[in-house]
């Protein structure tokens, strides 16, 4: 196949077949976007091309993103999105060769994830159920947080949830994951009543208003579904009626501490990645060192003779 003849239609391309064959993300998308065009502008500065360029000077772009004062995750991403443009050009004929093939990144810096402890889920939980202008909201914040305590779901899953998934009281919830991937959670008591109690009165409000929504959370917008944005504000709100410090908490750090709970109360890590949805195992075992690190800490602060 002929390579294209302009670095843009080389990016278009490849990201059209990144969505078509794997189900990238949109977001993964526009994140690979904006990193090669950034490339492609660098090696038109220098005279090059994507389809002229070699592996000296991919690492001396790398050099020039280390010195613009990029974190390493960014330039990580960055060489990510160059590995895989280059992968595809070879599988495409449009390379003889991968001149990124064997470039080392440069790592990621290792931050340990944010989590809560359980009192401050509590707290959540009952702001959940005492926060929101009409008993409607109550139950749909109180159904939202619930869900995903209960089940370590990502935001974009959780906002996303087709209604049908939610009917019949099922015990356990068929969620779509990254890359159009499916799997199964479970649902705890707690959240089966919430699920329950919220599905009453979303239809409820539904019927009145003479609409309807194949969404388990509908909204006005576009998206026709509560937003990720709109979440997001919700649960600072709700870190704020329950005592939390809104910079712990985000979407993010409710899966976090889903994880983090069930690992310190003796789930196996084969099945906590399984209900995360983690491709990989060893981006689950993130959570034996948060757990490491919050056992050595009790030993400094509680045990009696670390104190005297």
């Amino acid at each position: 196949m002929t390579a294209p003849d302009h670095p843009h239609r080389w990016i278009s391309v490849f990201l059209d077949a990144q969505a078509a064959e794997l189900g990238a993300a949109r977001n993964t998308q526009a994140a690979y976007g904006r990193d090669l065009k950034d490339f492609a502008a660098w090696l038109e500065r220098k005279g090059l091309t994507f389809a002229g360029a070699g592996r000296d000077d991919i690492e001396t772009y790398l050099v020039f993103c280390d010195t613009q004062g990029l974190s390493t995750a960014t330039r990580a991403r960055r060489l990510s999105a160059i590995r895989q443009l280059y992968r595809f050009a070879f599988d495409e004929g449009w390379r003889a060769e991968n001149p990124a093939i064997q470039i080392r990144g440069p790592g990621r810096d290792a931050r340990l994830p944010k989590t809560l402890d359980v009192p401050e889920v509590t707290r959540l939980l009952e702001a959940a159920r005492r926060s929101g202008r009409t008993p409607e909201d109550r139950l749909r914040n109180t159904c939202l947080m619930e869900l995903l305590y209960a089940t370590g779901m990502r935001v974009s899953e959780l906002v996303g949830l087709p209604v049908a998934a939610a009917r019949g009281d099922p015990k356990m919830l068929l969620v779509l994951g990254k890359g159009g991937k499916e799997r199964l959670v479970p649902l705890s008591p707690p959240a089966r009543k919430a699920l329950s109690e919220w599905l009453v009165a979303r239809d409820a409000a539904l019927e009145a208003k003479r609409a309807q929504s194949k969404h388990l959370f509908p909204s006005h917008g576009s998206a026709g579904h509560l937003t990720r944005h709109r979440f997001y504000l919700l649960i600072k709100e709700l870190a704020v009626a329950g005592g939390v410090s809104p910079a712990k908490v985000t979407p993010h750090t409710l899966r976090h501490a889903f994880a983090t709970h069930l690992l310190a109360n003796g789930a196996d890590l084969r099945s906590i990645q399984t209900m995360l949805g983690h491709a990989d195992v060893a981006t689950t075992e993130i959570y034996t060192h948060v757990l490491d690190e919050h056992l050595s800490e009790l030993v400094l602060t509680r045990h009696p003779l670390a104190r005297k």
